[in-house]
């Protein structure tokens, strides 16, 4: 297993038996996690990155066959904040210690590329220290290039699954593989700090949807990559499907930190909702941002991506400092800082 974990960090390829073996194998987990927690700490030391996450809107087009905010589900309450209200979140946040706010949302058709512009350049007029990440799915290029002209630092995009068969199992006809993956190319063609990422345990994934996904890491090599258990939701058509597991997403991330030894990963919120210490042992296996979430109280439960999502305690900002503590006790300490991806050479 050290084999194949140096020739990932220096960057070699693998056969896929041997990723066959690092993503299924039976060997004791722990030594991946603690490689890959070395490698971090080796880029980033025990620094972990805070973002405060603000959810726009729930409104979505699309129709994700796993989504709780897919467009067919009527059994949600939708809203959108206000220009007013995102600013106000920030406020809160940049009050808190936060220097990195994400803006995320469903692709919702009232956010026009001049509304979305508009908010951009309002938060970094008043907040310059601070870095912006857009989160809102697929856009024409135009949009991305305004917005990024106007300050916004970084985008995240999780491509699910870079199969597109699998793709096409999670999505109905019209949500196109290659144009998640045209969008994925413009914004690092931009100069965004590009993040992909994927869903662990998704239904219809195997291990060769996997070792397809590293693959693509390796080649695409994002500054940012999201990765969390598939959790079910029970509005949707895959509300019958088992969650992903807590030790195959760590793998996982730990896998993710050996390809890409200087990305920015999230512990994800996923990963502390069906494990009470999963967003601690996702830092131990590499990990090394997380994302408080800033949207206002009232509408955090709306955003319901998926069952049982925490947004409350050590998942919200106002827990910060519980957070904090937690962060301690695992072994890392929590910076204020903008906190953007060491560079590459």
């Amino acid at each position: 297993m050290t084999d194949l974990t140096h020739r990932l960090i220096v960057g070699g390829e693998l056969s896929d038996d041997e990723w066959r073996y690092l993503i299924e194998g039976d060997y004791e987990k722990q030594l991946l996690f603690n490689e890959a927690d070395k490698v971090r700490r080796w880029h980033y030391g025990t620094d972990v990155y805070i973002r405060g996450l603000i959810e726009i809107s729930n409104f979505c087009k699309n129709d994700c066959l796993y989504c709780g905010i897919r467009r067919s589900n009527t059994n949600i309450s939708r809203y959108r904040l206000t220009g007013e209200e995102i600013l106000a979140c920030c406020e809160q946040g940049y009050a808190l210690g936060f220097r990195t706010f994400v803006l995320q949302g469903g692709e919702d058709a009232y956010h026009t590329g001049e509304w979305v512009e508009r908010v951009v350049a309002g938060i970094k007029e008043k907040y310059p220290d601070c870095a912006v990440t857009l989160s809102l799915g697929e856009r024409p290029r135009e949009d991305y290039e305004r917005w990024h002209q106007v300050g916004a630092d970084r985008y995240l995009l999780r491509h699910e699954t870079a199969s597109r068969s699998h793709y096409e199992k999670l999505h109905p006809p019209g949500q196109s593989y290659l144009r998640r993956m045209e969008c994925l190319r413009d914004l690092k063609q931009i100069g965004y700090q590009t993040g992909a990422g994927l869903m662990v345990g998704s239904p219809f994934q195997k291990t060769e949807e996997l070792i397809a996904d590293m693959r693509f890491l390796q080649a695409f090599q994002p500054e940012m990559v999201g990765i969390g258990p598939f959790i079910p939701h029970h509005d949707t058509p895959f509300a019958g499907e088992p969650a992903g597991s807590l030790e195959h997403t760590l793998t996982m991330v730990a896998l993710t930190r050996l390809t890409l030894p200087k990305a920015l990963i999230p512990a994800t919120t996923a990963l502390g909702t069906i494990h009470p210490q999963g967003r601690e042992m996702g830092l131990k296996a590499g990990a090394n941002v997380v994302m408080p979430n800033l949207s206002p109280v009232n509408v955090r439960g709306q955003y319901s991506l998926y069952d049982n999502k925490v947004c409350t305690g050590q998942e919200a900002a106002e827990g910060l400092a519980a957070l904090k503590e937690s962060v301690a006790q695992a072994g890392y300490r929590v910076v204020e800082s903008r906190g953007d991806a060491v560079q590459t050479s």
